[in-house]
């Protein structure tokens, strides 16, 4: 471990407390600062995450984390900050105007910012250099994901040196390389999504049932391959070719009736019930808990037969 000995996680929410988990497994030093998570809370995330990085195989130590009271006191002898404060512009420029003087050179910046586009972020910089995007799914400790993107601001170096970083610590990236709002993933889900709630709206199935079709058959596909591959192998020896010309009639028709909605709080509210019917007393923590079993069993399951 020679690169990026030291990091800093700025926001220490859901999202930064995970991210804090994976990089403390690493064994690197960890600064921590975030104005209302406490030390106790990301302390008590950081021991909850603990068993799941072992069982995966992620815990290579474990680094010194520290907490500060300031940004520029947690950044100043970082290698590599990881910022995931909340999604406000006003609050991201204030962060950077604050740690951008007190940056070490070389040092890359990279924010988990799902909605917010690289280009809005640059404008709270001087110099927006060091910036990239590191855009993880949730959570980050369990998720190999990130989508990773620079653009003709970003200093040189810095989009491939936060791709080894986080191949370093276990993450799968992917490069983004247009900008668009959502990136990648997320509006590959917010596709999905929308027909689900589309499907529920106009009364085809209940929420619980939506949620079924897709944890009991694609999803289990998608785990494993993403769907042009899959749909690649699902013609046989014909691969795409022949998938396509077999099937383009049957798309083009579930595509031209797909529903087109937004979500409202009439709606929303019909899909908190769906949940709730699904979740009956459950608690959130719980179903969170099962969540990362069961996610952690399949990367195990995953990882043997790769390395088989």
């Amino acid at each position: 471990m020679t690169e990026f000995p030291k990091i800093a996680v700025i926001g220490a929410g859901v999202i930064g407390a995970s991210w804090a988990a994976l990089f403390l497994a690493s064994g690197r030093e960890v600064a921590v600062h975030d104005p209302v998570a406490t030390e106790a809370s990301v302390r008590d995330y950081i021991d909850r995450a603990w068993p799941t990085l072992t069982e995966l195989g992620l815990v290579k130590g474990r680094g010194v984390l520290t907490f500060h009271a300031t940004t520029a006191e947690a950044v100043r002898d970082a290698d590599f900050i990881q910022e995931s404060v909340p999604e406000r512009i006003a609050l991201k420029h204030a962060l950077y105007a604050e740690i951008e003087p007190a940056l070490k050179p070389g040092a890359v910046v990279a924010s988990s910012a799902s909605g917010l586009t690289l280009s809005e972020m640059q404008a709270g910089w001087r110099n927006p250099g060091p910036l990239v995007l590191g855009h993880p799914f949730n959570p980050p400790h369990l998720i190999p994901l990130v989508e990773v993107m620079g653009n003709a601001r970003t200093a040189a170096g810095m989009v491939e040196a936060a791709e080894r970083f986080y191949k370093a610590v276990g993450k799968v990236t992917i490069r983004v390389h247009r900008e668009v709002p959502g990136h990648v993933a997320n509006r590959l889900q917010a596709a999905l999504w929308r027909e689900a709630i589309h499907l529920v709206q106009s009364g085809v199935a209940s929420v619980e049932d939506v949620d079924t079709a897709v944890w009991a058959g694609p999803g289990l596909r998608w785990a494993a391959m993403g769907p042009t591959m899959l749909f690649h192998l699902g013609a046989g020896e014909g691969g795409l070719a022949a998938f396509c010309d077999r099937y383009a009639d049957s798309f083009n028709r579930w595509w031209d009736d797909l529903g087109k909605l937004h979500l409202n709080p009439e709606l929303s509210s019909r899909l908190v019930a769906g949940v709730q019917e699904a979740t009956g007393t459950v608690p959130t923590i719980e179903l969170a808990a099962k969540r990362d079993a069961l996610i952690a069993a399949m990367q195990k399951a995953a990882a043997a037969l790769r390395t088989a």
